[in-house]
């Protein structure tokens, strides 16, 4: 058979544009290829079009609103993810343009959906107490416990994404003084963080005993599960899952389902209570604009603002002001307003 020109370019784009032309991570080029896995299994179950019969002509403005109407009502997507896909399939099209001029019109009507709107919620974070009851959960007596032990605790301490703990390697860690992790996020983008001296002092001694300071070791990946392998974010979801639904029966505060971006949330909102500047949390978290920090400013502010309000309770006083106990003054007032 075939292959049609929509297989033609989108194989193209996300084979060789992605990475040669834009440098898109791993990471990003397999969260495009997600949408369109979505969107033809979509153009299948409800279109009837499968996806070797799927053309260009088809990528129209009404179907692409139908997949994204989908996601929401059928799948359960939330309003983030159905943005984050329409995005990708934005990308797409810009590519298109300039691919087949020809179909220019029915592309733009597809870049022309808009980005809906959401109203964006305060970050869930633990508290310092809830942190430390869910490190404490791993069993240190066990090789495997010291592992989840030293692992959430990094997750914790550098505030990073959980594809960016997954990701590293022994050559990322320095744990001479000053003591840091070198971590890759988004795009590519490297960031170097600062490890705390506790932190660093559990690190040395996780590999340590895992054989991790040889110099050969240097390639080797940082953590690994039961077989030997790379751990996956999955992975690393389930044991922190595993953790916090056991710190939640012995600590009710703490919530039952912790994801790892929690912990993050977690240590920017802590960073900020202990007066360290925006900017230089912006720089640990690794985000590209100062904006997407000031969110914890602001969830700070408005926990600070029920605090107070909560704590204060107005003060009646049951005696009249003297101003209204002066009837000459009184007098004047209701005259003025005739």
């Amino acid at each position: 058979m075939k292959p049609t020109d929509f297989a033609y370019l989108l194989t193209r784009y996300l084979g060789i544009h992605l990475s040669t032309t834009v440098g898109a991570s791993k990471n990003s080029i397999l969260s495009y290829r997600d949408t369109y896995l979505l969107f033809l299994r979509y153009c299948a179950l409800k279109k009837g079009i499968k996806a070797e019969r799927f053309t260009l002509d088809l990528f129209t403005r009404d179907i692409v609103e139908g997949f994204l109407l989908w996601l929401e009502v059928e799948r359960g997507n939330s309003v983030s993810t159905r943005n984050q896909r329409l995005a990708a399939i934005h990308a797409f099209c810009k590519y298109i343009q300039y691919e087949q001029p020809q179909s220019l019109y029915s592309i733009q009507e597809v870049l022309s959906i808009p980005i809906k709107r959401m109203r964006q919620k305060a970050p869930a974070y633990l508290s310092v107490g809830e942190v430390k009851e869910l490190l404490s959960q791993p069993d240190r007596k066990t090789k495997e416990g010291r592992r989840d032990m030293t692992l959430l605790g990094l997750l914790y301490d550098t505030g990073a994404r959980v594809q960016e703990i997954a990701d590293l390697n022994v050559a990322d860690i320095r744990l001479e003084r000053p003591s840091t992790v070198i971590l890759t996020g988004k795009g590519n983008k490297t960031r170097v963080v600062p490890l705390s001296s506790s932190m660093t002092t559990i690190l040395s001694a996780y590999m340590e005993e895992h054989r991790l300071l040889e110099p050969a070791c240097k390639s080797h990946s940082l953590f690994t599960n039961r077989f030997g392998n790379r751990f996956t974010r999955f992975g690393i979801a389930y044991i922190l899952k595993r953790h916090a639904s056991s710190a939640s029966t012995k600590l009710s505060s703490v919530p039952e389902k912790i994801t790892p971006h929690i912990l993050r949330h977690s240590k920017a909102m802590h960073l900020l209570q202990a007066g360290v500047n925006l900017v230089y949390i912006r720089d640990i978290l690794g985000h590209s604009s100062i904006q997407t920090t000031e969110v914890y400013a602001r969830a700070d502010g408005e926990m600070k603002r029920k605090a107070f309000e909560k704590a204060h309770s107005p003060v009646e006083s049951k005696e009249l002001p003297k101003w209204q106990r002066n009837p000459v003054l009184l007098n004047w007032l209701v005259d003025l307003g005739k």
